[in-house]
Protein backbone atom coordinates (compact mmCIF):
# COMPACT_ATOMS: atom_id res chain seq x y z
CA UNK A 1 0.00 0.00 0.00
CA UNK A 2 1.26 3.28 -0.70
CA UNK A 3 0.85 6.46 1.65
CA UNK A 4 0.71 8.95 -0.94
CA UNK A 5 -2.55 8.00 -1.62
CA UNK A 6 -4.11 9.39 1.36
CA UNK A 7 -2.28 12.02 1.42
CA UNK A 8 -1.43 12.06 4.66
CA UNK A 9 1.74 12.05 6.82
CA UNK A 10 1.04 10.14 10.28
CA UNK A 11 2.81 11.71 13.54
CA UNK A 12 4.96 9.66 15.88
CA UNK A 13 2.67 10.55 18.76
CA UNK A 14 -0.46 8.92 16.61
CA UNK A 15 -1.64 5.61 18.62
CA UNK A 16 -0.63 2.55 17.01
CA UNK A 17 -2.51 1.96 13.59
CA UNK A 18 -4.18 -0.81 11.74
CA UNK A 19 -3.91 1.54 7.97
CA UNK A 20 -6.05 -1.12 6.18
CA UNK A 21 -8.49 -1.61 8.68
CA UNK A 22 -7.40 -5.82 8.19
CA UNK A 23 -5.87 -8.59 9.63
CA UNK A 24 -4.78 -12.01 8.07
CA UNK A 25 -6.80 -14.40 9.86
CA UNK A 26 -4.41 -17.59 10.50
CA UNK A 27 -3.77 -19.91 7.97
CA UNK A 28 -7.13 -18.19 5.93
CA UNK A 29 -4.38 -17.24 3.27
CA UNK A 30 -3.19 -20.43 2.46
CA UNK A 31 -6.57 -22.27 2.31
CA UNK A 32 -8.01 -19.30 -0.22
CA UNK A 33 -8.73 -20.26 -3.66
CA UNK A 34 -8.38 -17.40 -5.84
CA UNK A 35 -9.09 -16.62 -9.39
CA UNK A 36 -7.57 -13.72 -10.84
CA UNK A 37 -9.85 -10.80 -12.23
CA UNK A 38 -9.48 -7.65 -14.32
CA UNK A 39 -11.19 -3.83 -14.91
CA UNK A 40 -11.80 -2.07 -17.80
CA UNK A 41 -12.89 0.97 -18.36
CA UNK A 42 -15.56 1.24 -21.41
CA UNK A 43 -16.10 4.89 -23.01
CA UNK A 44 -19.19 4.87 -25.44
CA UNK A 45 -19.96 6.94 -27.87
CA UNK A 46 -23.50 8.35 -27.05
CA UNK A 47 -26.54 8.13 -24.82
CA UNK A 48 -28.62 6.52 -27.30
CA UNK A 49 -31.39 4.59 -25.67
CA UNK A 50 -30.71 5.55 -21.76
CA UNK A 51 -34.28 5.69 -21.24
CA UNK A 52 -34.77 8.96 -19.33
CA UNK A 53 -35.04 12.80 -20.29
CA UNK A 54 -33.92 16.30 -19.00
CA UNK A 55 -37.07 17.44 -19.28
CA UNK A 56 -38.13 15.08 -16.60
CA UNK A 57 -35.18 15.16 -14.13
CA UNK A 58 -36.78 14.33 -11.28
CA UNK A 59 -36.69 10.58 -12.36
CA UNK A 60 -32.81 10.26 -12.15
CA UNK A 61 -31.70 13.42 -9.65
CA UNK A 62 -33.04 13.79 -6.34
CA UNK A 63 -35.27 16.74 -5.30
CA UNK A 64 -32.99 17.92 -3.24
CA UNK A 65 -30.32 17.88 -6.12
CA UNK A 66 -32.32 19.74 -8.79
CA UNK A 67 -33.44 22.53 -5.92
CA UNK A 68 -29.43 22.78 -5.44
CA UNK A 69 -29.47 23.44 -8.82
CA UNK A 70 -32.41 25.51 -9.17
CA UNK A 71 -31.14 27.94 -6.36
CA UNK A 72 -28.05 28.61 -8.43
CA UNK A 73 -29.80 29.01 -11.80
CA UNK A 74 -28.38 26.11 -13.36
CA UNK A 75 -30.05 23.53 -15.59
CA UNK A 76 -29.75 19.99 -16.15
CA UNK A 77 -28.44 19.00 -19.35
CA UNK A 78 -27.32 15.71 -21.35
CA UNK A 79 -24.18 14.59 -19.38
CA UNK A 80 -26.57 14.44 -16.11
CA UNK A 81 -28.73 11.79 -18.05
CA UNK A 82 -27.90 8.28 -17.01
CA UNK A 83 -25.59 5.86 -19.15
CA UNK A 84 -27.15 4.08 -21.64
CA UNK A 85 -29.70 1.04 -20.53
CA UNK A 86 -29.44 -0.46 -24.07
CA UNK A 87 -25.50 -0.48 -24.05
CA UNK A 88 -25.60 -1.63 -20.54
CA UNK A 89 -27.41 -4.54 -21.98
CA UNK A 90 -25.44 -5.16 -25.08
CA UNK A 91 -21.99 -5.34 -22.64
CA UNK A 92 -23.37 -7.51 -19.94
CA UNK A 93 -24.90 -10.10 -22.96
CA UNK A 94 -21.31 -10.04 -23.74
CA UNK A 95 -20.33 -11.57 -20.80
CA UNK A 96 -18.70 -8.66 -18.11
CA UNK A 97 -19.83 -7.65 -15.21
CA UNK A 98 -20.93 -3.92 -14.85
CA UNK A 99 -19.50 -2.63 -11.56
CA UNK A 100 -20.82 1.47 -11.99
CA UNK A 101 -20.88 3.78 -14.39
CA UNK A 102 -20.25 7.79 -14.91
CA UNK A 103 -23.00 9.35 -16.79
CA UNK A 104 -20.70 12.70 -16.52
CA UNK A 105 -17.54 10.76 -18.79
CA UNK A 106 -20.30 8.08 -20.65
CA UNK A 107 -18.18 5.50 -19.28
CA UNK A 108 -18.70 2.01 -17.70
CA UNK A 109 -16.54 0.13 -15.32
CA UNK A 110 -16.69 -3.81 -16.13
CA UNK A 111 -15.35 -6.45 -14.71
CA UNK A 112 -14.12 -9.87 -16.12
CA UNK A 113 -12.05 -12.98 -15.55
CA UNK A 114 -11.45 -13.30 -18.84
CA UNK A 115 -9.82 -10.83 -20.78
CA UNK A 116 -10.32 -12.14 -23.93
CA UNK A 117 -14.00 -10.62 -23.75
CA UNK A 118 -12.26 -7.51 -24.54
CA UNK A 119 -11.59 -7.60 -27.90
CA UNK A 120 -14.95 -8.51 -28.91
CA UNK A 121 -16.84 -5.21 -26.55
CA UNK A 122 -14.31 -2.98 -28.59
CA UNK A 123 -15.88 -4.23 -31.43
CA UNK A 124 -19.01 -2.84 -30.51
CA UNK A 125 -20.63 -0.02 -32.66
CA UNK A 126 -21.20 1.73 -29.56
CA UNK A 127 -17.61 1.43 -27.85
CA UNK A 128 -15.31 4.41 -28.36
CA UNK A 129 -12.60 2.53 -26.91
CA UNK A 130 -11.66 0.11 -24.26
CA UNK A 131 -8.97 1.01 -20.92
CA UNK A 132 -8.05 -1.83 -18.34
CA UNK A 133 -7.78 0.51 -15.56
CA UNK A 134 -7.58 -2.64 -12.36
CA UNK A 135 -5.74 -6.31 -12.29
CA UNK A 136 -6.44 -8.32 -9.58
CA UNK A 137 -4.22 -11.59 -9.10
CA UNK A 138 -4.47 -11.95 -5.25
CA UNK A 139 -6.99 -12.46 -2.66
CA UNK A 140 -7.48 -9.36 -0.29
CA UNK A 141 -6.47 -9.02 2.96
CA UNK A 142 -9.74 -10.41 5.15
CA UNK A 143 -11.93 -7.70 7.34
CA UNK A 144 -11.17 -6.83 11.15
CA UNK A 145 -13.74 -9.06 12.61
CA UNK A 146 -14.05 -7.27 15.91
CA UNK A 147 -13.89 -3.50 15.56
CA UNK A 148 -15.63 -2.62 18.87
CA UNK A 149 -12.66 -4.34 20.92
CA UNK A 150 -10.97 -2.14 19.51
CA UNK A 151 -12.57 1.39 21.17
CA UNK A 152 -13.38 -0.99 24.47
CA UNK A 153 -11.31 2.10 26.16
CA UNK A 154 -12.72 4.45 23.95
CA UNK A 155 -13.88 8.24 25.98
CA UNK A 156 -17.30 8.84 26.55
CA UNK A 157 -19.32 11.91 25.07
CA UNK A 158 -19.68 14.84 27.67
CA UNK A 159 -16.05 14.07 28.54
CA UNK A 160 -13.63 17.06 28.17
CA UNK A 161 -10.00 17.68 28.60
CA UNK A 162 -8.49 19.94 31.37
CA UNK A 163 -7.38 23.22 30.65
CA UNK A 164 -8.87 23.84 27.12
CA UNK A 165 -11.27 26.13 25.55
CA UNK A 166 -14.78 25.36 23.75
CA UNK A 167 -13.01 24.19 20.87
CA UNK A 168 -10.58 21.47 22.86
CA UNK A 169 -7.93 20.28 20.52
CA UNK A 170 -9.34 21.54 17.09
CA UNK A 171 -9.02 25.40 18.45
CA UNK A 172 -6.13 26.37 16.10
CA UNK A 173 -7.18 24.37 13.20
CA UNK A 174 -10.45 26.29 13.45
CA UNK A 175 -9.07 30.03 14.76
CA UNK A 176 -6.21 29.79 12.07
CA UNK A 177 -8.56 30.67 9.14
CA UNK A 178 -11.06 32.05 11.61
CA UNK A 179 -13.69 29.65 11.34
CA UNK A 180 -14.44 30.11 14.52
CA UNK A 181 -15.78 33.98 13.67
CA UNK A 182 -18.60 32.23 11.80
CA UNK A 183 -19.47 29.78 14.37
CA UNK A 184 -20.01 33.20 16.61
CA UNK A 185 -22.68 33.72 14.41
CA UNK A 186 -24.54 30.83 14.75
CA UNK A 187 -23.11 29.00 11.30
CA UNK A 188 -22.21 25.34 12.18
CA UNK A 189 -23.26 23.87 8.75
CA UNK A 190 -26.52 23.16 9.84
CA UNK A 191 -28.76 22.61 6.80
CA UNK A 192 -25.50 21.63 4.61
CA UNK A 193 -24.71 18.22 3.16
CA UNK A 194 -21.05 17.16 2.78
CA UNK A 195 -19.85 14.06 1.02
CA UNK A 196 -16.86 12.77 2.50
CA UNK A 197 -15.30 10.30 -0.42
CA UNK A 198 -12.20 8.30 0.61
CA UNK A 199 -10.89 4.64 1.73
CA UNK A 200 -12.89 3.72 4.16
CA UNK A 201 -14.15 5.44 7.81
CA UNK A 202 -13.54 2.15 10.15
CA UNK A 203 -15.34 2.46 13.36
CA UNK A 204 -17.09 5.70 12.61
CA UNK A 205 -20.46 3.74 13.56
CA UNK A 206 -19.54 2.78 16.77
CA UNK A 207 -16.95 5.54 18.32
CA UNK A 208 -18.83 7.14 21.22
CA UNK A 209 -17.72 10.44 20.73
CA UNK A 210 -18.90 10.07 17.29
CA UNK A 211 -22.37 9.16 17.83
CA UNK A 212 -24.34 12.55 17.23
CA UNK A 213 -22.62 12.80 14.04
CA UNK A 214 -25.59 13.21 11.28
CA UNK A 215 -24.90 10.60 8.65
CA UNK A 216 -27.40 10.21 5.68
CA UNK A 217 -25.89 7.26 4.39
CA UNK A 218 -22.98 5.31 3.00
CA UNK A 219 -22.00 3.56 -0.66
CA UNK A 220 -18.79 1.69 -1.66
CA UNK A 221 -17.64 2.02 -4.88
CA UNK A 222 -14.75 0.29 -4.40
CA UNK A 223 -16.19 -3.32 -3.72
CA UNK A 224 -15.29 -5.57 -1.02
CA UNK A 225 -17.56 -7.76 1.63
CA UNK A 226 -17.90 -5.29 4.74
CA UNK A 227 -18.97 -1.69 5.14
CA UNK A 228 -17.45 1.40 4.59
CA UNK A 229 -17.02 1.30 8.36
CA UNK A 230 -14.92 -2.33 8.03
CA UNK A 231 -11.88 -0.06 5.67
CA UNK A 232 -9.31 2.19 5.95
CA UNK A 233 -9.92 4.59 9.21
CA UNK A 234 -8.52 7.38 7.29
CA UNK A 235 -11.98 8.80 5.91
CA UNK A 236 -13.15 8.69 9.94
CA UNK A 237 -10.08 10.50 10.66
CA UNK A 238 -11.09 13.33 8.06
CA UNK A 239 -14.56 13.32 9.03
CA UNK A 240 -14.05 13.93 12.76
CA UNK A 241 -12.14 16.79 11.79
CA UNK A 242 -15.05 18.68 10.27
CA UNK A 243 -17.85 16.83 12.35
CA UNK A 244 -16.54 16.54 16.09
CA UNK A 245 -19.18 18.35 18.68
CA UNK A 246 -18.09 17.75 22.35
CA UNK A 247 -16.93 20.35 23.76
CA UNK A 248 -13.44 20.98 25.56
CA UNK A 249 -12.44 17.83 24.04
CA UNK A 250 -12.79 18.73 20.17
CA UNK A 251 -15.00 20.52 18.31
CA UNK A 252 -14.67 20.51 14.20
CA UNK A 253 -15.01 23.24 11.24
CA UNK A 254 -18.72 22.40 10.69
CA UNK A 255 -20.45 20.51 13.33
CA UNK A 256 -23.97 20.74 12.58
CA UNK A 257 -23.30 19.56 8.86
CA UNK A 258 -24.93 15.79 7.47
CA UNK A 259 -22.51 13.47 5.55
CA UNK A 260 -22.77 11.12 3.07
CA UNK A 261 -19.41 8.38 3.47
CA UNK A 262 -18.48 7.26 -0.11
CA UNK A 263 -15.63 4.99 -0.24
CA UNK A 264 -14.19 4.57 -3.63
CA UNK A 265 -10.63 3.39 -2.60
CA UNK A 266 -9.01 -0.07 -2.27
CA UNK A 267 -6.13 0.08 0.25
CA UNK A 268 -4.15 -2.95 -1.20
CA UNK A 269 -3.79 -1.33 -4.90
CA UNK A 270 -3.06 1.69 -6.58
CA UNK A 271 -4.85 1.58 -9.86
CA UNK A 272 -5.91 4.01 -12.08
CA UNK A 273 -10.03 2.16 -11.37
CA UNK A 274 -9.79 4.53 -8.03
CA UNK A 275 -9.93 7.34 -10.55
CA UNK A 276 -13.35 5.39 -12.14
CA UNK A 277 -14.55 4.51 -8.12
CA UNK A 278 -13.64 8.61 -7.73
CA UNK A 279 -16.18 9.60 -10.32
CA UNK A 280 -19.01 6.93 -9.56
CA UNK A 281 -18.93 8.63 -5.88
CA UNK A 282 -19.07 12.35 -6.75
CA UNK A 283 -22.08 11.58 -9.46
CA UNK A 284 -24.22 9.75 -6.39
CA UNK A 285 -23.41 12.61 -4.00
CA UNK A 286 -24.42 15.34 -6.70
CA UNK A 287 -27.75 12.76 -7.08
CA UNK A 288 -28.55 12.60 -3.62
CA UNK A 289 -28.24 16.42 -3.55
CA UNK A 290 -24.59 16.83 -1.17
CA UNK A 291 -23.68 20.75 -1.01
CA UNK A 292 -19.71 20.34 -0.74
CA UNK A 293 -17.58 17.18 -2.01
CA UNK A 294 -14.51 16.41 0.89
CA UNK A 295 -12.02 14.63 -1.18
CA UNK A 296 -8.70 13.46 0.54
CA UNK A 297 -7.31 11.66 -2.24
CA UNK A 298 -4.76 12.25 -5.08
CA UNK A 299 -2.85 10.74 -7.12
CA UNK A 300 0.75 10.63 -9.02
CA UNK A 301 2.29 7.16 -9.50
CA UNK A 302 0.30 4.05 -9.88
CA UNK A 303 1.23 -0.44 -9.76
CA UNK A 304 1.95 -0.32 -13.45
CA UNK A 305 4.18 3.05 -13.95
CA UNK A 306 3.06 3.45 -17.57
CA UNK A 307 -0.47 5.32 -15.68
CA UNK A 308 1.93 7.65 -13.83
CA UNK A 309 0.58 11.25 -13.82
CA UNK A 310 2.91 13.63 -16.17
CA UNK A 311 2.80 17.25 -15.73
CA UNK A 312 1.53 18.12 -19.17
CA UNK A 313 -2.13 15.57 -17.86
CA UNK A 314 -2.53 18.05 -14.93
CA UNK A 315 -4.68 20.47 -17.19
CA UNK A 316 -8.01 19.66 -15.35
CA UNK A 317 -9.31 17.25 -17.99
CA UNK A 318 -7.01 14.49 -19.07
CA UNK A 319 -7.67 12.41 -15.80
CA UNK A 320 -11.49 11.43 -15.84
CA UNK A 321 -11.48 12.29 -11.95
CA UNK A 322 -10.25 15.55 -12.34
CA UNK A 323 -12.79 15.73 -15.31
CA UNK A 324 -15.57 14.89 -13.10
CA UNK A 325 -14.02 17.71 -10.39
CA UNK A 326 -14.04 20.31 -12.49
CA UNK A 327 -17.28 19.67 -13.72
CA UNK A 328 -19.11 20.02 -9.92
CA UNK A 329 -19.44 23.42 -9.58
CA UNK A 330 -21.13 23.56 -12.75
CA UNK A 331 -23.81 21.31 -10.85
CA UNK A 332 -23.65 23.57 -8.00
CA UNK A 333 -21.12 21.22 -5.83
CA UNK A 334 -18.07 22.56 -4.22
CA UNK A 335 -15.30 19.95 -4.10
CA UNK A 336 -12.28 20.48 -1.63
CA UNK A 337 -9.57 18.44 -2.74
CA UNK A 338 -6.37 17.66 -0.86
CA UNK A 339 -3.42 19.07 -2.64
CA UNK A 340 -1.04 16.42 -1.89
CA UNK A 341 2.03 15.27 0.24
CA UNK A 342 4.76 15.36 -2.41
CA UNK A 343 6.94 18.50 -1.14
CA UNK A 344 9.48 16.45 0.02
CA UNK A 345 9.62 14.24 -3.09
CA UNK A 346 11.02 14.89 -6.47
CA UNK A 347 8.02 15.21 -7.83
CA UNK A 348 6.82 17.49 -5.52
CA UNK A 349 3.78 18.29 -7.21
CA UNK A 350 0.38 18.17 -6.72
CA UNK A 351 -1.74 15.32 -7.81
CA UNK A 352 -5.33 14.40 -9.56
CA UNK A 353 -7.69 15.44 -8.89
CA UNK A 354 -6.22 18.73 -7.03
CA UNK A 355 -5.31 19.79 -10.77
CA UNK A 356 -9.15 20.32 -11.76
CA UNK A 357 -10.69 23.82 -12.37
CA UNK A 358 -13.65 25.66 -10.09
CA UNK A 359 -12.55 23.38 -7.24
CA UNK A 360 -10.57 24.24 -3.75
CA UNK A 361 -7.08 22.46 -4.13
CA UNK A 362 -5.94 22.97 -0.34
CA UNK A 363 -2.21 22.82 0.91
CA UNK A 364 -0.76 22.28 4.22
CA UNK A 365 -0.19 24.71 7.26
CA UNK A 366 1.70 24.85 9.76
CA UNK A 367 -0.03 25.45 13.29
CA UNK A 368 1.53 29.09 13.22
CA UNK A 369 0.75 29.46 9.44
CA UNK A 370 3.25 28.64 7.36
CA UNK A 371 4.15 26.29 4.47
CA UNK A 372 4.77 22.62 5.71
CA UNK A 373 7.66 21.33 3.58
CA UNK A 374 5.68 18.35 2.45
CA UNK A 375 2.69 19.82 1.41
CA UNK A 376 2.56 19.25 -2.64
CA UNK A 377 3.00 22.76 -5.19
CA UNK A 378 1.52 23.94 -8.28
CA UNK A 379 1.00 25.32 -10.54
CA UNK A 380 -1.36 23.15 -13.51
CA UNK A 381 -0.01 22.45 -16.56
CA UNK A 382 -2.17 25.38 -18.06
CA UNK A 383 -0.90 27.75 -15.66
CA UNK A 384 -3.53 27.92 -13.17
CA UNK A 385 -2.77 28.53 -9.66
CA UNK A 386 -2.88 25.79 -7.62
CA UNK A 387 -2.99 25.00 -4.53
CA UNK A 388 -5.98 27.53 -4.03
CA UNK A 389 -5.85 28.02 -0.25
CA UNK A 390 -4.08 26.86 2.48
CA UNK A 391 -5.42 25.44 6.25
CA UNK A 392 -3.78 23.36 8.94
CA UNK A 393 -1.70 19.92 7.85
CA UNK A 394 0.60 20.11 10.76
CA UNK A 395 -0.02 18.32 13.88
CA UNK A 396 -3.69 18.39 13.57
CA UNK A 397 -6.03 17.30 15.84
CA UNK A 398 -8.29 14.34 14.96
CA UNK A 399 -9.93 11.14 16.07
CA UNK A 400 -8.14 7.78 15.82
CA UNK A 401 -9.61 4.69 15.29
CA UNK A 402 -9.35 3.35 18.43
CA UNK A 403 -11.80 6.10 19.61
CA UNK A 404 -9.32 8.62 21.04
CA UNK A 405 -7.59 11.77 20.16
CA UNK A 406 -4.22 11.35 18.68
CA UNK A 407 -2.43 13.54 15.89
CA UNK A 408 -1.71 13.48 12.39
CA UNK A 409 0.13 15.99 9.44
CA UNK A 410 -0.84 15.55 6.18
CA UNK A 411 -3.13 18.05 3.30
CA UNK A 412 -5.62 15.03 4.37
CA UNK A 413 -6.40 16.93 7.35
CA UNK A 414 -6.09 20.68 5.88
CA UNK A 415 -8.72 19.83 3.51
CA UNK A 416 -11.72 19.04 5.31
CA UNK A 417 -10.54 21.76 8.08
CA UNK A 418 -10.81 24.24 5.20
CA UNK A 419 -14.27 22.28 3.92
CA UNK A 420 -15.99 22.43 7.54
CA UNK A 421 -15.36 26.14 7.06
CA UNK A 422 -16.28 26.68 3.72
CA UNK A 423 -19.88 24.85 4.42
CA UNK A 424 -20.25 27.59 7.40
CA UNK A 425 -19.72 30.16 5.24
CA UNK A 426 -22.39 29.19 2.73
CA UNK A 427 -24.66 28.63 5.30
CA UNK A 428 -24.16 32.37 5.81
CA UNK A 429 -24.22 33.24 2.13
CA UNK A 430 -27.07 30.67 0.53
CA UNK A 431 -27.93 33.06 -1.98
CA UNK A 432 -24.31 32.71 -3.18
CA UNK A 433 -23.41 29.66 -6.34
CA UNK A 434 -20.61 27.68 -6.15
CA UNK A 435 -18.24 29.57 -8.38
CA UNK A 436 -19.39 32.65 -6.64
CA UNK A 437 -18.40 31.00 -3.42
CA UNK A 438 -15.04 29.45 -4.40
CA UNK A 439 -14.29 33.06 -5.93
CA UNK A 440 -15.14 34.70 -2.10
CA UNK A 441 -12.74 31.99 -0.97
CA UNK A 442 -9.86 33.15 -3.36
CA UNK A 443 -10.62 36.82 -2.38
CA UNK A 444 -10.79 36.13 1.55
CA UNK A 445 -6.74 34.58 1.39
CA UNK A 446 -3.96 36.54 2.47
CA UNK A 447 -2.12 36.37 -0.92
CA UNK A 448 -4.87 37.07 -3.15
CA UNK A 449 -3.11 39.91 -4.93
CA UNK A 450 -0.12 37.93 -5.23
CA UNK A 451 -0.59 34.36 -5.75
CA UNK A 452 2.26 32.21 -5.64
CA UNK A 453 2.79 27.92 -5.90
CA UNK A 454 3.12 27.38 -2.81
CA UNK A 455 0.23 29.06 -0.76
CA UNK A 456 -2.40 29.67 -3.78
CA UNK A 457 -4.16 32.54 -2.68
CA UNK A 458 -3.16 31.91 0.86
CA UNK A 459 -4.65 31.81 4.18
CA UNK A 460 -8.17 32.61 4.19
CA UNK A 461 -9.96 35.21 7.21
CA UNK A 462 -13.31 34.06 7.46
CA UNK A 463 -14.00 36.99 9.82
CA UNK A 464 -13.65 39.45 6.58
CA UNK A 465 -16.87 40.49 4.87
CA UNK A 466 -16.91 40.70 1.11
CA UNK A 467 -19.10 43.17 -0.57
Amino acid sequence: MKLSKYLVQLSVLALPLNLCGQEALSGESDSVVFTPYYKYRVSLKDKEGCGYSVKKPEEFLSLKSLDRRRRQGLSVDESDLPVSKKYLKKLQKAGVQILHTSKWNNTVLVQTTDTTQMNDISSLSFVEKVRKVGSYERAPRPLQRDRKQMIAKSPAPGDSLPGLGYYGRGENQIRQIHGDALHSQGYHGEGMTIAIIDGGFQNADIIPMLSDVRILGTKDFAGGEGSVYDYERHGMMVLSCIAMNQPHYMVGTAPGASFYLLRSEDSDTEQLVEEDNWCAAIEYADSVGADLINSSLGYTTFDNPLDNVEYWEQDGQTHINSRSASMAASKGMIVCNSAGNSGNSQWKRIGVPADADHILAVGALTPKGMNTNFSSVGHSADGRIKPDICAQGENCSLMGSYGSLTVANGTSFASPILCGVVACYWQAHPTLTAIEVIDHIHRLGDRYEHPDNVFGYGIPDFSKTLE
